[in-house]
C-alpha cells in the first residue's frame, strides 16, 4: 500500500515539486516514489477531508471491502458511504474496483 502524504501547498510550490522531478526524469535519474495530495485553499482539504469521510478512510484501510459490508460495519446509510468513498476517490485517496459476483450482484 503506498503511503500518501495530504498537505496545503501554494500553486508555486506545486510546481516547483514537479519541475525538481521533470529535471531528475531528464537527468536519467531515479525518481523517488511518493504519493501527494495537495490542496491550495483549506477549505477545499476540509470540504473533502471530512470527519466521516476520515472515518469511512480508516476502515477502507484497515480492511477494504464492498460498499455494502463497509456500510455495515460502520453503521451508516449505503447511499452515504456510496458518496464518500466517490469523493475519496475523486481526491485521489482510495481506488474503486467494481466486480461481479455470479448471483451476488457487483461489489
Amino acid at each position: 500500500m503506498k503511503q500518501a502524504s495530504v498537505k496545503i501547498e501554494r500553486l508555486d510550490d506545486f510546481l516547483g515539486r514537479a519541475r525538481k522531478l521533470a529535471r531528475l526524469a531528464d537527468a536519467g535519474k531515479p525518481i523517488p516514489e511518493s504519493f501527494v495530495i495537495s490542496f491550495e485553499d483549506p477549505a477545499d482539504m476540509l470540504a473533502v477531508l471530512t470527519p466521516a469521510r476520515l472515518a469511512l478512510f480508516r476502515v477502507i484501510k484497515q480492511k477494504p471491502g464492498s460498499i455494502a459490508s463497509i456500510a455495515q460495519k460502520m453503521k451508516r446509510d449505503r447511499s452515504a458511504v456510496t458518496r464518500d468513498v466517490a469523493a475519496l476517490g475523486k481526491a485521489g485517496l482510495v481506488t474503486v474496483t467494481e466486480k461481479t459476483h455470479p448471483g451476488h450482484g457487483r461489489m
